[in-house]
């Protein structure tokens, strides 16, 4: 009865995993269907240790059956509920539930990697553009990581909490010093990120207004004159600010991202600009400017006028300050039109998460292989499999064994070139 049990999971589970159509609530069934087997193994089955072997391997076949595919889908899913917003409609109770839900299907998933390179990459973008629903349920999800996977996994992530809280307690100190009062009522927030920690940020360099400049600069003498050893460079795509505007209607506070305040600021130099004109002034790239330009004339709230009044923005569109803006909120959030991820995008992600696996499976052959000193090929990919926790595939083994060769790790033998040695 134990197989059959197991083959009704493997083959209900594989139904909704190949399904690609069903990506964006694949998450949320796989949990549902995880329910009713725990309740299923509890009441018909009486907790029985076979029945839970069972209902295991049968989650691990189905859950890995499109490879890394599955470990992208929980990232993005776990995302979805830890972002402002969302998160408010669970209580804590409720919220720490779901949470040693999704635990319970990671922990049957191989490709691990894959799922900590999207959390990474999705956490910061909560943290530093104010997206976290609440820090106490991020770090509840970083303590269940680390219980299941150990300290090493969870090292980076707590590493950028830890950047944040260092950054309030530098911003204080700015703020209580001559630099920090020079810059009179401008309430500058800088976070100060260690590279190592974060996922690597397109890097744009706009062309900032010279109060601006200026700004940021009285923040890096502050910065580096007791940390000369030091280097800083702003990423000004993860900027946000507050504007304070004068509409025809009323005065308005806008919350938006820096790029998006560039774009405001020139209006406050001429009335009307094109498409051509604003690119030159911010020095914005061409694909960035025109969701910039999305969000501020084309979305729900349209702050700019735009002629023609076309959903798309063409190179001789002309923009100006909305004469009749009216909203009964006094601060406004303008929110960016996000691009979409796109194929690209993931497959760089990915690509990185492929670049980690090979320097670990390098590792790995030569710690074996130091120890072993003599192995035979098949032997190599057993005792590989055995170790390396993530999907292999031979041919990139294949390749990582000839570049080890290549380097004088190993060599073949000359006999038998099914055959490693160990080079000391």
């Amino acid at each position: 009865m134990a197989d059959y049990l197991k083959n009704y999971v493997k083959g209900s589970g594989a139904e909704l995993v190949t399904d690609k159509e069903r990506d964006s609530t694949l998450v949320q069934s796989v949990l549902e269907m995880k329910r009713k087997l725990d309740t299923i193994h509890t009441s018909a089955f009486d907790k029985n240790e076979l029945f839970r072997s069972s209902i295991r391997d049968g989650l691990e076949h189905f859950l890995n059956l499109r490879g890394d595919r599955t470990s992208e889908l929980v990232a993005k899913f776990v995302d979805s509920k830890l972002r402002a917003g969302a998160a408010k409609s669970y209580s804590d109770e409720e919220l720490e539930t779901l949470l040693n839900d999704v635990m319970s299907i990671f922990r049957h998933i191989n490709g691990k990697d894959v799922f900590e390179a999207f959390y990474k990459k999705d956490l910061s973008k909560r943290l530093l553009l104010g997206r976290s629903a609440s820090i106490d349920a991020e770090k509840l999800m970083i303590s269940k990581l680390r219980n299941e996977c150990g300290s090493a996994f969870t090292s980076k992530m707590e590493g950028m909490f830890k950047d944040v809280d260092v950054s309030k307690d530098l911003m204080e100190s700015f703020k209580q010093s001559k630099a920090g009062q020079s810059i009179g009522d401008i309430d500058l927030s800088v976070h100060v990120l260690t590279m190592g920690f974060w996922p690597p940020v397109p890097n744009h360099d706009p062309n900032l207004p010279t109060a601006m400049s200026g700004y940021l600069e009285t923040f890096k003498k502050f910065y580096l004159d007791k940390r000369s050893s030091r280097r800083l460079t702003w990423q000004h795509s993860l900027g946000h600010c507050i504007l304070k505007v004068n509409f025809p209607k009323g005065k308005k506070e806008l919350s938006v991202s820096l790029f998006q305040a560039l774009v405001m600021l020139l209006f406050n130099e001429k009335d009307v600009y094109t498409f051509v004109e604003i690119k030159e002034k911010t020095g914005l790239e061409d694909k960035e400017l025109r969701r910039i330009l999305q969000s501020l004339a084309v979305a729900k709230i349209r702050v700019l006028g735009k002629k023609p009044m076309t959903k798309d923005v063409n190179d001789d569109d002309r923009f100006c300050i909305n004469q009749n803006f009216k909203q009964q909120l006094f601060r406004i959030k303008i929110n960016q039109i996000q691009a979409k991820e796109t194929k690209e995008e993931v497959a760089k992600t990915n690509q990185a998460v492929f670049l980690d696996r090979q320097y670990q499976v390098d590792a790995c052959v030569v710690r074996i292989m130091k120890t072993r000193k003599t192995l035979t090929h098949n032997l190599l990919l057993a005792e590989l499999y055995k170790q390396l926790k993530f999907p292999l595939e031979t041919a990139m083994i294949k390749k990582r064994i000839e570049s080890l060769i290549e380097r004088e790790f190993i060599e073949e033998d000359e006999e038998n070139s099914s055959i490693y040695k160990y080079v000391a």
